[in-house]
């Protein structure tokens, strides 16, 4: 309860020294970088699993209400840029592999799952199954989701001028009792139901299906309020930084800078991709970065809410991405069967 509480504070001090240096994102990016600098330290901290799955839930909802009739439809217009999604990983993979085994000295398992853009979660417990190094897995993936979404606010808010510090939605004053509280049934029956089948990324696909199914009918007509957001930002941001706690010199030489440069890689690949999108006339400049670069799911749903971007767009492309990681999990398996220990 104690590292609990301590880590709240140090969260809480992140967002107060953003907000005092009018950095973008002051809930989301302070936590996550006070964190960083605390683990780093080797202050003893902790996160709430059931708390961060409820945060995911929020975020879930939110993208679920943005799902209207008419921009469902809409979405059979994307796939020729949802296609482009499973080539992106084919060519994420075919450079991060090598990269992690042949440059850094890591084993086949836990260089694929390094390279493979998926969840945090669903890469550790694949990477895990298949004998690859839990620890590496998990500081890579944090790595690679914590400069990301670092890194993103600031071309946002540099290239393209969105402010960051509008509210990213209503606040709870100004919307129906009624709705607030369908939010929450949508929340939470999504989750658990999700949860009972077995669904990849219950704590957050689950309420969006939810929320989806009440926004398509009319019946939800607002997103969770500003405040919901802002304390959703504030508990994922300090997750992806307590995932440093106890990391050791020798950890950040090799796994946090084999990251690191895999992160140029990302970048530069995802940002090819975009290009390629906007080139063709497929996508706008600032929904194709997000579509394509990739960050946590749970991260980009923030961006994408708080930027005022297309949410439906840039979250279906992140569930191909995740769907399509896990779906070759099983192939990858069947490659490290035959592969020497």
């Amino acid at each position: 309860m104690i590292a609990l509480l301590r880590t709240y504070v140090i969260a809480g001090a992140g967002v107060a020294a953003f907000h005092l240096a009018h950095l973008p994102l002051p809930f989301l990016l302070g936590p996550i970088m006070a964190c960083l600098i605390a683990a780093l330290a080797g202050v003893p901290m902790r996160g709430n699993a059931t708390i961060n799955d409820g945060m995911r839930a929020i975020l879930g909802v939110a993208v679920g209400a943005s799902l209207t009739f008419g921009v469902v439809v809409s979405m059979f217009a994307m796939w020729p840029t949802l296609a482009m999604i499973p080539v992106m990983i084919v060519v994420i993979g075919a450079v991060g592999i090598p990269y992690f085994q042949h440059l850094w000295g890591f084993d086949f398992p836990t260089s694929y799952y390094s390279a493979m853009p998926g969840g945090l979660q669903d890469m550790l417990v694949f990477g895990e199954e298949a004998g690859g190094d839990v620890r590496a897995l998990s500081l890579i993936h944090a790595t690679r989701v914590m400069v990301i979404v670092m890194i993103l606010p600031f071309i946002l808010s540099g290239v393209w001028g969105v402010d960051l510090d509008n509210p990213p939605g209503a606040l709870a004053s100004e919307i129906e009792p009624s709705q607030l509280a369908l939010m929450v049934v949508a929340g939470l029956v999504g989750w658990r139901l999700a949860k009972a089948a077995g669904l990849f990324g219950a704590s957050i696909l689950g309420p969006l299906i939810a929320a989806a199914l009440l926004a398509v009918t009319g019946i939800l007509t607002h997103r969770p309020p500003a405040e919901a957001i802002w304390v959703a930002q504030f508990f994922i941001g300090m997750t992806v930084g307590t995932k440093y706690g106890g990391v050791t010199g020798a950890e950040v030489k090799r796994d946090v800078v084999a990251a690191l440069g895999f992160c140029v890689i990302l970048l530069i690949v995802a940002g090819v991709f975009a290009e390629i999108a906007v080139y063709l006339g497929l996508a706008p400049q600032m929904e194709a970065l997000l579509a394509f670069a990739p960050g946590g799911q749970a991260e980009m749903t923030v961006l994408a809410l708080i930027a005022g971007a297309d949410v439906a767009f840039v979250i279906a492309h992140h569930l191909l991405r995740i769907f399509v990681v896990i779906l070759g999990a099983p192939i990858a398996a069947r490659i490290f069967g035959h592969s020497p220990s």
